[in-house]
């Protein structure tokens, strides 16, 4: 079983509501070394947004900001990363361009070897290219080393119909299809992700970082969100 786990920078922050907390980022660890332990195959992908908000500058180009944001996912990897590893896991981080010594360059058959080597691998840096964000990486590396499916942990506990911080009586889905999140535009990930995923049958399924175990259960099906199938 080969799964990628998509963290957003705001579910590690924790109650911080920015940057991260070091007691969640340990508990995700906690809970991806039993996967590991049982020989599940897992690949992360951060977002970078919490370092860099600066996407939304007059001042600064489009481009030079979204290589700006794809640093800060490497930072944000290597941060959690080394807490991975505090715990008792092997880790690599993969980036699309070259880093010097921080990191290696991405290839499938590189993430094979170190998934073989029972290594949590790390997909940084996004495509690698502007006008791409983390939701379009996460699906991309999914189906580039052929993950089973994708867990999306999240700072909500799947997906609504409307958003359930302005709309009380918003109604979650316990399935739907990815075809139904596309003609609703409900933003699991952004559209580029979506037909991507879409397009190579690549499920998704959305949870609530914060919740005990949810990325255990998730990992078994067993979990309080949403399935976002493929068929």
């Amino acid at each position: 079983m080969r799964i990628l786990l998509k963290l957003s920078g705001e579910a590690l922050a924790g109650e911080k509501k920015t940057g991260f907390d070091e007691e969640t980022v340990r508990k995700v660890a906690l809970q991806v070394k039993q996967l590991v332990d049982n020989g599940t195959q897992v690949g992360i992908v951060i977002g970078g947004g919490n370092f860099w908000r600066g996407r939304s500058s007059e001042n600064i180009d489009r481009t030079k900001a979204d290589q700006i944001g794809m640093l800060a996912t490497i930072m944000n990897c290597i941060y959690v990363s080394e807490i991975f590893r505090s715990v008792g896991m092997m880790t690599n981080i993969l980036t699309p361009f070259e880093c010097g010594s921080f990191t290696k360059l991405f290839s499938k058959d590189r993430a094979n070897k170190y998934f073989a080597r029972n290594m949590v691998v790390f997909f940084a840096g996004g495509t690698g290219h502007p006008y791409f964000s983390t939701d379009t990486g996460v699906v991309l590396r999914a189906i580039e080393v052929e993950a089973d499916y994708i867990l999306l942990a999240k700072a909500i506990d799947g997906v609504y119909d409307s958003d359930p911080a302005k709309n009380p009586d918003a109604k979650r889905y316990d399935t739907i299809s990815i075809d139904e999140v596309i003609e609703q535009n409900l933003q699991v990930v952004d559209m580029t992700a979506s037909i991507l995923a879409r397009d190579n049958h690549m499920p998704m399924r959305v949870f609530a970082l914060q919740e005990e175990d949810s990325i255990v259960k998730a990992s078994k099906g067993e979990f309080n969100g949403t399935t976002v199938t493929t068929k």
